[in-house]
């Protein structure tokens, strides 16, 4: 027998579902924003319950712990008892999964489902229902291993038995039982994308290039630019060309009909390019773009009406993958039509790229940019897509702003990586090398990885990392290599401690942004 919910009719006519009892006039206005499920479970005792997630993604999950001090914000742990969603967004979705026979199961699964796989916004919203805990909040073994069957791969339940503990006859038997009785659950439901509204006034946009080596790429994104339905008001380039190989010529500001500013870096990294940039920028959004992209005629102006429609700050585009690098918009185009069901998911962005994002200025301001640890590495974007998140900026997925990534061989910031791999003499030693150069053990996984993992979940966090690291290692893959693969692990270890080495080494300089 399914939960029992009342409807609520907002003054523009919409459905709201809710159990419990909320401020209705706080839920009049969320209903206008870009959440479709409220609710207020972090002050009625469900902070972080359900730790047992972090058994299937420690550090790859922005929401895998709650995020603090906040009174808006993304958080999947909804209380069946007290919560408000959309109609639509519940008919769509089917409502809770009458699978668990707990009802907190059932709305955990459901708040995860939506974040995670089905394109939704579910927001801890303070003070939308009283703060009041709810009492007997418990998970059963059996319903742990039922959610882990029902929406991962059997190796993540495996890893949660290893972390339990093997001998635990209690978790073998939930396990058992769950993976009898449970079938995988069928992610195809989406919660659909909001038609777009027309743009409202006259907002000013500062569109960042860094680039490095590719001076033909980027006058063909400026021509991109240049045929914007809506232009960007500004477009900066810091181009870290080496002076023997560029020719300053090319870039001509008469050509165009938005202020182009020219900046000619001296400093390494991508980071510090971005930073270099944020300084000039003038406009109310900054577009954020990589070198090696084409972009179609709609692009700014469908930035600036997705985050108009949804009442939001910040979205991350689609980015699409070039198959090689003398694609056309027109191979986008076609790339687009056959990308499959999840073509127009939005939601809570999953992750950032810094080859096609938008975010408010005063927002990019307040996070201070960049952090330039992260140059010679990997990381940089989903760390600077964390750092709004954790000040409360809700990004979300943009699926109306697309590019084409052409990735093209050669050029770009990885230069200056790219001996990342290499050992001896013949290795140019990375920013995040500070003092300690790399010698006899390269560190894997990279060290700016790691870095973010330190920064954003902390050790306890890393800890679970480095165990599904190496179970994944020894396990997974063909079960001939398993006594290869045991023979290298001592130095597999080697390599993910001299990781760790640098990572503290770079949290011990804390964020820095030039």
């Amino acid at each position: 027998m399914g939960i029992k919910l009342t409807e609520y009719i907002t003054k523009s006519g919409e459905v709201i579902l809710y159990n419990g009892s909320p401020d209705f006039s706080r839920l009049e206005e969320l209903a206008s924003g870009f959440g479709d499920v409220w609710h207020s479970a972090s002050d009625q005792g469900f902070k972080n319950i359900f730790p047992e997630i972090v058994y299937q993604t420690a550090t790859f999950f922005w929401y895998v712990r709650d995020l603090e001090n906040l009174d808006l914000c993304i958080n999947w742990r909804i209380n069946p008892e007290a919560f408000a969603v959309r109609k639509s967004v519940w008919n769509t979705l089917g409502g809770f999964d009458e699978v668990y026979q707990n009802p907190v199961m059932q709305a955990l699964d459901f708040g995860f489902n939506t974040v995670r796989s089905n394109g939704g916004v579910v927001l801890y919203v303070k003070g939308l229902f009283e703060a009041k805990t709810t009492q007997h909040i418990k998970i059963s073994v059996k319903d742990r291993y039922a959610f882990f069957i029902r929406n991962f791969k059997i190796e993540h339940a495996l890893f949660m038995v290893y972390r339990k503990g093997l001998w635990n006859l209690k978790e073998w038997s939930a396990l058992w039982y769950a993976k009898k009785n449970i079938k995988k659950k069928n992610q195809k439901a989406l919660v659909p994308a909001r038609s777009l509204k027309e743009l409202e006034g006259s907002p000013t946009v500062s569109y960042i290039i860094p680039t490095m080596m590719r001076q033909d790429f980027t006058l063909q994104l400026l021509s991109d630019l240049q045929n914007q339905t809506y232009r960007p008001t500004q477009v900066v380039v810091v181009d870290a060309t080496p002076e023997n190989s560029r020719d300053e010529s090319l870039y001509n500001p008469a050509q165009y009909d938005f202020e182009l500013v020219v900046k000619w870096q001296t400093s390494k990294g991508s980071c510090r390019a971005r930073n270099e940039a944020i300084d000039c920028c003038t406009g109310e959004y900054i577009v954020f773009g990589d070198d090696d992209i084409r972009i179609p005629p709609d692009y700014i102006a469908n930035h600036l009406r997705f985050l108009q429609t949804y009442g939001a700050d910040a979205c991350n585009g689609l980015d699409i993958r070039a198959d090689h690098q003398k694609q056309t918009l027109e191979d986008l185009y076609h790339k687009l039509e056959k990308y499959g069901y999840d073509r127009y998911r939005c939601g809570a962005a999953p992750h950032m790229n810094n080859a096609n994002n938008c975010v408010k200025r005063q927002y990019v301001n307040q996070i201070v940019g960049n952090d330039v640890n992260f140059d010679g590495g990997y990381g940089e974007d989903n760390d600077f897509g964390f750092s709004l998140t954790k000040i409360g900026v809700v990004v979300l997925q943009n699926p109306f702003s697309t590019n084409l990534h052409l990735k093209p061989p050669q050029g770009g910031y990885r230069f200056w990586g790219s001996q990342a791999k290499i050992l001896g003499k013949k290795r140019k030693t990375q920013p995040w090398e500070l003092d300690t150069p790399v010698k006899r053990i390269r560190p894997v996984p990279s060290p700016t990885m790691m870095y973010y993992f330190h920064k954003h979940f902390g050790e306890s966090l890393v800890n679970e990392y480095r165990h599904k690291y190496f179970f994944l290692y020894l396990f997974k893959g063909p079960k001939w290599r398993f006594p290869f693969k045991l023979l290298n692990l001592p130095y597999r270890q080697l390599q993910f401690n001299k990781s760790v080495f640098y990572a503290k080494k770079l949290m011990a300089l804390g964020k820095r942004t030039q």
